[in-house]
């Protein structure tokens, strides 16, 4: 059996063992695992039901991480993106009106897109087309939405006709118990702590318990009835005119979000070549695009890879052998159904607004020196919060990003590609 993961991995060559890869791969899950829980959380606030989106986070988090090691070989997780996510439940359900149905045939959609652009070479051409300071104000104003969500499920923040957004009731058991999971989470990762998010929702989940604010259902049982939620997605309401920037952010944010993983957990494993690239891109953006497509056919949101893998990498995780233990640990999970059910929105909360921080550090990256460049980032992360809107948020600063620099005299740092992709957004707000 040795011989054959030692074949088939390439375990020696890159300097690892089965051992190092199971430790890997279980320190990657710990770290992940979370997903599992706060994914149902999000995508039943838009109608869907909670058992079923939850057998389909496992299930399309097993499938894709398993592609990911058996045919790329790499030790990178995937799951339901956050964010991804949030913007199909609050923006395109909730937000724009769109039953869930129509929702997931725009992810479909935005796969299929995905996978096509996988095979082909311009999808080089797409990730250079949008520019860096842009690709980091996406990823920081996606955590800022994340915060915001996480802030007002915990009941910290609340609606204000007057200023928009007003502080809560800060003394009620929810917010308080929110704020105690996320520093648990902050101060355990910053001692290095496998598994601080579960650890921390967890902690909070047993004191509400005891508080009576959260009801119990149990550790295990059979995984839950898939069928509500499985071939449910409608492709033809997902076609029509309104849905195309729909699409396009879906593809965009999980094109952009898939290859800066995958760029820095392979340079943190020390896997990339001589010229900075990653060998074998196109299987894993392959493994990334195919599980959004079978995501939407068991019912959830867009997939994708998890920087969380890093925490594997650190563990020595150097080949797919530590995406393949993740992938059988994520089956595993289907039998804690009841357990997901009894952690309450105030725990996941917490560990939505710890993710919300370390996407909002992208911001440190961008140039700030060149306010060409920074103004329109600025834009950009501010406005996804703002609008409530990812679309519209990306939108805004595309269109900011290319006005302030044709008024400049930069035009030529503006790309075909991407004003293109400018003009589509703002024949959007014209006209849809």
């Amino acid at each position: 059996m040795t011989e054959k993961l030692e074949r088939w991995f390439r375990l020696s060559e890159r300097g690892s063992d089965v051992r190092t890869e199971v430790t890997a791969g279980v320190t990657t899950f710990l770290t992940m695992v979370y997903i599992a829980f706060v994914n149902p959380q999000i995508l039943s606030d838009a109608g869907m039901p909670f058992g079923a989106v939850f057998v389909a986070t496992c299930l399309a988090a097993a499938f894709a991480t398993l592609v990911m090691g058996l045919y790329a070989n790499y030790p990178i997780a995937l799951a339901p993106g956050m964010g991804l996510n949030a913007f199909f439940t609050y923006g395109v359900v909730l937000g724009m009106g769109y039953e869930w149905q129509v929702a997931l045939g725009a992810v479909f959609v935005s796969g299929v897109l995905f996978v096509t652009l996988s095979l082909l070479p311009v999808r080089r051409w797409i990730i250079d087309a949008i520019p860096r300071g842009q690709k980091l104000a996406i990823s920081a104003g996606i955590g800022f939405f994340l915060g915001v969500i996480a802030l007002r499920n915990a009941g910290i923040i609340e609606g204000s006709p007057a200023t928009l957004v007003t502080v809560g009731e800060l003394t009620a058991p929810p917010a308080v118990l929110a704020l105690l999971g996320f520093s648990a989470i902050a101060a355990l990762s910053a001692r290095r702590v496998p598994g601080a998010a579960i650890i921390g929702m967890l902690g909070v989940t047993v004191v509400g318990l005891i508080l009576g604010v959260s009801e119990w259902h149990g550790v295990a049982s059979l995984p839950p009835d898939p069928t509500p939620t499985l071939f449910a997605l409608d492709i033809a309401g997902a076609l029509q005119a309104g849905m195309i920037a729909v699409i396009l952010t879906f593809l965009i944010v999980d094109l952009f979000d898939t290859a800066g993983t995958l760029i820095g957990v392979a340079h943190q494993a020390k896997l990339l070549d001589e010229d900075g690239r990653l060998p074998r891109i196109q299987r894993a953006l392959l493994a990334d695009s195919t599980g959004t497509v079978a995501g939407t056919l068991l019912g959830t949101s867009s997939v994708t890879s998890y920087i969380e893998s890093a925490a594997g990498v650190g563990a020595g995780g150097r080949t797919g052998l530590t995406s393949v233990v993740v992938a059988g640990l994520f089956l595993l999970c289907l039998f804690l159904a009841p357990l997901a059910e009894s952690i309450p929105p105030f725990a996941t909360a917490a560990a939505i607004l710890y993710v919300a921080c370390l996407m909002a550090r992208a911001l440190k990256d961008v140039e700030w020196d060149d306010v060409t460049e920074s103004a329109a980032a600025v834009v950009t992360a501010i406005a996804i919060p703002l609008t409530y809107s990812i679309a519209d948020g990306i939108g805004l600063g595309f269109i900011t990003y290319v006005a302030i620099k044709l008024l400049a005299g930069r035009w030529r740092d503006c790309s075909p590609m991407l004003l293109v992709v400018a003009l589509v957004f703002a024949a959007k707000f014209i006209w849809l």
